[in-house]
């Protein structure tokens, strides 16, 4: 029995979302289909793209094929990990899939993990289904230990799988250090309750950071726009800047420029070792909106005494 990449298959990185997936899932079944194509081995082609697509655009058995293809390589005779046994009895009947995908998923398509560890075959339940939704977290989220209650609607279905309903589900979810937006968190047996003595489902969370009125996100770097009055920028002052957890004094030098960044160590989102990016603070001079004669005046008087040009590059 060979192992097959099915990210190989479908010519898509390990890291591909959705619609890569699929993107690349209907370009080869048009490319393959028996009924139009002329390639060599086209229907063989066009049955190993279905099945890489079947395996990859379902979260649960993605997550399950990961976890197995470390241990393989394409097209070399499969080797499972210690303790791996495969669930291709004999009895598997899709006559569209391979020996390596029934080997994984048996008769049920994906219903039990690859790796066995030599348990007895599961009674023939309907696995849960899976539910899925997304997760609006504020930056100062990430940085909590505290965690945050989320409410999701699960299907109900009575002993013969028809749905019923919908039941509401609260759970308390710890936010893990690192996540960034669109990433997604699995939840293992927190779906729909299975049918039969089956598995539940699994909860998936795509995570969507919310904007945040002062920060903005660069990787785990976060970028401040500190508002600076000229004067302030000329002499030199201290500002209390905010971070996610408080404020800090920074002290802005004399002469400063705008868009000039100073760098705050350690002040930023944390990665997933834990280690916090830094803070970035973006000086922008502004300049009062209204001022009256006085004002006027001296601006004039600081104009003569400075004899300032910013544009002195355009005379060369």
């Amino acid at each position: 029995m060979d192992f097959k990449d099915y990210y190989k298959i479908l010519g898509v990185e390990p890291t591909a979302d959705e619609k890569a997936i699929k993107t690349a899932y209907r370009k080869l079944a048009r490319k393959y289909h028996p009924d139009v194509s002329k390639e060599r081995d086209a229907e063989e082609k066009f049955k190993e793209v279905n099945e890489a697509h079947d395996v990859l655009s379902s979260a649960e058995k993605r997550a399950e094929y990961d976890e197995l293809r470390k241990y393989g390589q394409h097209g070399r005779p499969f080797q499972g990990p210690p303790g791996w046994e495969s669930r291709n009895t004999g009895g598997f009947e899709g006559g569209d899939f391979s020996d390596f995908f029934s080997s994984i998923f048996g008769s049920r398509g994906g219903n039990g993990s690859p790796f066995g560890r030599g348990q007895q075959q599961r009674s023939a339940g309907r696995r849960g289904q899976d539910v899925e939704m997304e997760l609006a977290i504020f930056l100062e989220e990430t940085l909590s230990a505290e965690s945050k209650q989320i409410s999701f609607q699960v299907p109900q279905h009575n002993a013969a799988g028809q749905r019923t309903g919908f039941t509401t589900k609260t759970l308390n979810v710890k936010i893990p250090a690192g996540v960034t937006d669109g990433e997604k968190i699995r939840l293992k047996g927190q779906g729909a309750a299975g049918i039969g003595g089956g598995a539940n489902g699994d909860l998936f969370l795509t995570i969507r950071m919310a904007p945040h009125p002062l920060f903005d996100v660069e990787g785990h770097d976060l970028i401040i726009t500190v508002p600076l009055a000229p004067w302030e920028a000329a002499l030199g002052t201290k500002v209390a800047v905010p971070t996610l957890t408080g404020k800090i004094n920074l002290t802005i030098r004399p002469d400063s420029q705008s868009g000039q960044r100073l760098r705050v160590k350690g002040m930023g989102l944390a990665n997933k070792q834990g280690q916090r990016g830094d803070l970035y603070a973006q000086l922008k001079v502004v300049m009062p909106s209204q001022s009256d004669d006085a004002t006027r005046e001296l601006w004039g008087k600081l104009a003569e005494k400075a004899a300032f040009n910013p544009r002195t590059q355009w005379s060369n």
